[in-house]
């Protein structure tokens, strides 16, 4: 295990503005490394952790060590572009039924889709596997999937997607999956009381729309908020609370222009539509998301860390009344492309590097 002792940087990162002054001294440590573009980390009620690889692979941390041995069973994964094996989430009874739900781009080049999979964990093997949920309709773009998902405070599961990059204009149709959040039941049924569940020609899990692809996912239960963050084009980065049926505008409105320069859309905001709580242009290209409620950093209570692909960092925020109120950079001397953070048991942030020989790394709070 490899040890790190930077400060929290007091540089700019892309799209925060000034940071103020850190207030926490940090220490780094590399709990694995070597792994094929790490995706995913969430943590057991025993400690353990389960960590994907985008590369398809489902592995196990234990007492701070990687198990050599990868998890057995876990479903063929579409592994092109950005496509493979994206979320792992224990069941909210985990303890009792060992059930964990993953995410992943799955079919072929010309018909390729987001799917959901339940499975019982048995030791170093999944067992009793089902479906529980296919994106259509199918594309042809190895792209903009998504993949995030959480389960929000009536134990339902809401699964973030992308729209595919070509069909941005399926985000505003509701006969798609494409650029929507969908919220389904544990079992994979449709909950009586989604937004357009008894409306002809649009699909019953649609929970939210007008999104172009969904990074971040993360229910908040003091608040009882659901928030997610996406990724635009050049610039419009967003970050949104989602309420059941809203609209978010992809790709009516946005502060992002085209890959070549040319204008998406006129409108950063229509009526009928909601507003970013917060956007970062130039891009950031934000990929994970917490909001801290843990106790090693008392600072940060309540406050949403983000990590960054492209900006090479991850910021800490704080949003009062819907408004950012104060900002910080964090990581950028590690020089990472950051695709995920999770908060442990203990308080200690865990980060995911994304990298064809990416790293796992625990932060947590340098003894004084």
């Amino acid at each position: 295990m490899r040890t790190f002792w930077p400060w929290a940087l007091l540089i700019v990162c892309f799209g925060i503005g000034q940071a103020r002054a850190a207030e926490v001294e940090l220490q780094i440590d590399t709990v694995a490394e070597g792994l094929a573009f790490p995706w995913s980390l969430a943590f057991l009620p025993d400690g353990r952790a389960l960590l994907t690889e985008r590369a398809g692979r489902l592995r196990l941390i234990a007492d701070g060590q990687l198990e050599e041995r990868d998890i057995g069973g876990v479903p063929k994964a579409f592994v092109e572009g950005q496509g493979g094996l994206f979320e792992v989430l224990p069941d909210p009874d985990f303890a009792n039924n060992q059930l964990i739900y993953l995410s992943l781009a799955q079919g072929r080049a010309r018909a390729n889709r987001t799917q959901v999979v339940r499975a019982r964990l048995d030791g170093l093997e999944l067992r009793d596997r089902e479906v529980l949920f296919s994106a259509r309709p199918s594309k042809d773009t190895p792209v903009h999937f998504g993949g995030r998902m959480a389960f929000l405070g009536d134990g339902t599961l809401v699964i973030g997607l992308g729209d595919g990059f070509d069909y941005r204009e399926k985000a505003q149709r509701l006969d798609s999956h494409l650029g929507k959040i969908v919220r389904i039941n544990r079992d994979g049924s449709i909950p009586a009381d989604n937004p357009w569940v008894d409306q002809k020609d649009a699909l019953p899990e649609i929970y939210s729309y007008g999104h172009r692809n969904v990074q971040g996912l993360q229910y908040d239960a003091v608040s009882g908020t659901l928030y997610a963050h996406e990724h635009g084009p050049r610039g419009g980065d967003e970050l949104n609370a989602i309420k059941a049926g809203a609209n978010h505008g992809w790709p009516l409105a946005t502060f992002g222009l085209d890959y070549s320069g040319a204008v998406i859309s006129p409108y950063t905001e229509l009526e009928g539509m909601v507003s970013p709580l917060h956007q970062w242009t130039p891009s950031i290209a934000p990929s994970g998301m917490v909001i801290y409620r843990g106790e090693m950093f008392p600072e940060w209570q309540g406050d949403f860390v983000v990590t960054a692909l492209a900006a090479r960092c991850a910021q800490r925020l704080r949003l009062k009344d819907g408004k950012l109120v104060d900002g910080e950079v964090l990581f950028a001397d590690l020089g990472e492309r950051l695709r995920s953070v999770t908060v442990a048991p203990d308080g200690a942030l865990w980060l995911l590097t994304d990298a064809p020989k990416g790293k796992v790394l625990r932060v947590s709070r340098k003894a004084s």
